[in-house]
């Protein structure tokens, strides 16, 4: 199954690196991608961490783009996006133009560099968008203690009676206390809080192991996890009441995968390759990215990531000769003809001011 898998890998990266954001469901398509046109050690590291395909539920995209003097197998060369030029302004700008569209500008650029020893850039792009189903109010936090103690926090709080929403469980980090938010459609977002002197990676990668586990019992008292506090207060009516309290976030993270290589099967793969499902050249992974984007407001939920892998020939020649390259951008304002070629007539001519906007590709 490939959501377990997935998840494994969440929690094994969130528990190295408790960063603002992540997105391990933008990296995993990559990595099960390679696995399968990978061959010898970079083959068994890649399946080891993804060893099945991953169908995202939420709007996803994959790209890949090839340079002409990479040669190709039959399949991957049918599959291929528009080609790479070597020139690293014109194709940084076809690569950020793709990672904008499909995240929505929240991701407005690829995150691994082009370069003209560039042979190959893979890509993945997930967008996260949901409304809760019971808006929050904007409010203003003060704590008492702790790390934020004494500051100003923009907040949101709301009061429900849907106390189901929250659960107390134990974990391999100690009582946890996990509160899903709803959001439309089939999203929902759970935050997690964890004993205060417990590491946030263990924390946050307990989290995720628990998010399927059985609801814990009935939260009775302070103690029942933490950041609880339950108490009889006087009502009009007898009905349990959930209050939720929590500071607005907007966060944005880039992540180098080849830093930490072996937590993504990427060892030997950025190493040596090869990927013969690709190309009969030797190629290896030079560079593996992913920039994250994610947004808590009173209204709802956006996040959106986007992975990418550039690979590049083992034995890689520089370009031995140089040519004049001549590049026209109409940019502006500007005219046009209509001609005909055996007499020079001109049959329309016309002045440009508002050309048609882009149509957006779909994934």
């Amino acid at each position: 199954m490939s959501v377990p898998a997935c998840n494994a890998l969440t929690a094994r990266w969130a528990r190295r690196f408790p960063v603002p954001v992540l997105s391990a469901a933008s990296v995993y398509p990559l990595l099960a991608l390679l696995a399968t046109v990978a061959g010898g050690a970079a083959r068994r590291e890649l399946l080891a961490v993804a060893p099945t395909p991953l169908a995202l539920p939420v709007r996803g995209a994959l790209g890949i783009w090839t340079r002409d003097r990479v040669p190709l197998t039959w399949d991957w060369a049918a599959r291929a996006d528009p080609r790479l030029t070597g020139d690293a302004a014109v194709d940084r700008a076809l690569l950020d133009g793709w990672a904008s569209a499909h995240t929505d500008g929240l991701i407005p650029a690829m995150p691994v560099a082009v370069g003209p020893e560039t042979g190959l850039v893979l890509a993945s792009a997930l967008s996260v968008v949901t409304e809760w189903r019971l808006p929050f109010t904007d409010g203003v936090m003060r704590p008492l203690r702790g790390l934020w103690a004494g500051r100003r926090l923009a907040s949101l709080h709301r009061r429900s009676a849907d106390v189901a929403g929250l659960r107390v469980v134990e974990s391999a980090a100690g009582p946890l206390t996990l509160v899903a938010v709803a959001g439309s459609g089939d999203l929902d977002v759970l935050l997690c809080l964890g004993r205060a002197d417990r590491p946030p990676g263990e924390v946050l990668a307990a989290a995720v192991e628990s998010a399927g586990a059985p609801a814990g019992g009935p939260v009775q008292g302070p103690s029942e996890g933490p950041g609880v506090v339950a108490a009889e207060v006087a009502a009009d009516d007898d009905v349990p009441e959930l209050v939720v309290k929590v500071p607005r976030f907007t966060a944005t993270a880039s992540h180098d995968l080849l830093a930490e290589p072996e937590l993504f099967g990427l060892a030997a793969a950025a190493a040596t390759g090869p990927f013969p499902g690709i190309s009969p050249a030797d190629l290896r992974v030079g560079a593996a990215v992913e920039h994250s984007v994610a947004s808590f407001s009173a209204g709802g939920f956006r996040a959106a990531a986007v992975a990418g892998v550039a690979l590049v020939p083992v034995a890689f020649t520089p370009p031995s000769a140089r040519k004049l390259r001549l590049t026209v951008t109409f940019d502006r304002p500007f005219g046009y003809l209509a001609v005909h070629r055996p007499t020079g007539l001109v049959l329309v001519a016309g002045w440009v001011t508002e050309p048609e906007p882009a149509a957006r590709r779909q994934s």
